[in-house]
């Protein structure tokens, strides 16, 4: 049974570049707790500095998470409200926090997520990709072959693809990502994303290399890589009737909409309609 004595985690997204990000509840959030578990606790020292709030800090990182987790715990257990951050966006997502989050559920602590930033999801929203299924994957590994391995396992994913990654280590992963995912995959970069230099570009792999190669700027920053996923196979002959239907469909009613139905209708599948479609329907 729950305990009614015990505090509070909150889970705070924190901006990701420009401080005007910030949200009001979050604002008001550290001000009523009672202390702050941070990555880097001066990085975040600076950002509540500029809002003039003052609390204790709690260094809760990666190489201590699994120890501390059950020193918070105990703290929320004797009734504190403490706050959750990241050095920026929101924590857990490909930040510490994990560890920390599943003690407090199993110990039946309250666990409030405040919503904000985050620079995978903002990235997506703006690559101009298919964003009504992705995969977020994180930082790739740094070494090549465990990178190219891991490139591997995903490239033939159908849904968006999602990666961090490093100013020092963009070259080595756009390389990679051209010899496993293939030269005409469909990337955007997203930089330095709500700061002065966001830059958002995309195109194929061999043309975006080309394009970075042009400024060694454009690769400087915090990094995000939306990647189109491969495209299904259209591995079916359809019939007169269904081609037919189809086009007529499409007269009226958007294309995905008149795939399902000629699907639904002739048994085949409703995707590889909707890539005859676009290949043979342009128009519409």
């Amino acid at each position: 049974m729950k305990n009614e004595q015990n505090g509070t985690l909150y889970i705070v997204a924190t901006p990701i570049g420009n401080l005007g990000d910030i949200t009001q509840r979050a604002l008001d959030t550290f001000a009523q707790v009672d202390l702050i578990a941070a990555e880097d606790t001066r990085h975040s020292g600076l950002l509540l500095s500029h809002y003039g709030i003052k609390k204790p800090f709690f260094a809760l990182h990666d190489h201590n998470e699994q120890q501390k987790a059950a020193v918070l715990v105990e703290k929320l257990q004797q009734g504190l409200n403490i706050a959750l951050i990241s050095d920026a966006g929101t924590p857990l997502i490909s930040d510490p926090g994990f560890h920390l989050v599943r003690h407090c559920r199993q110990a039946e602590v309250k666990v409030v997520p405040l919503p904000g930033a985050c620079a995978a999801i903002t990235a997506l929203c703006a690559s101009g990709i298919a964003s009504d299924r992705f995969c977020f994957e994180g930082f790739l590994p740094a070494k090549t072959k465990s990178r190219c391995d891991k490139l591997a396992e995903v490239a033939d994913e159908a849904r968006t693809l999602i990666f961090y990654e490093s100013t020092h280590r963009i070259w080595d992963t756009l390389k990679d990502m051209q010899k496993i995912l293939g030269a005409d995959r469909y990337v955007v970069i997203a930089r330095e994303i709500t700061k002065t230099w966001e830059t958002i570009y995309g195109d194929t792999l061999t043309n975006l290399i080309e394009w970075l190669n042009e400024d060694s700027n454009r690769i400087k920053g915090e990094i995000v890589l939306v990647v189109e996923g491969k495209p299904e196979q259209v591995d079916e002959e359809f019939s007169t009737q269904a081609v037919k239907l189809l086009g007529l469909l499409c007269q009226e009613l958007p294309l995905k909409k008149a795939a399902a139905i000629v699907a639904e209708t002739f048994g085949y599948k409703k995707n590889a309609l909707y890539q005859y479609g676009l290949e043979h329907l342009s128009d519409n």
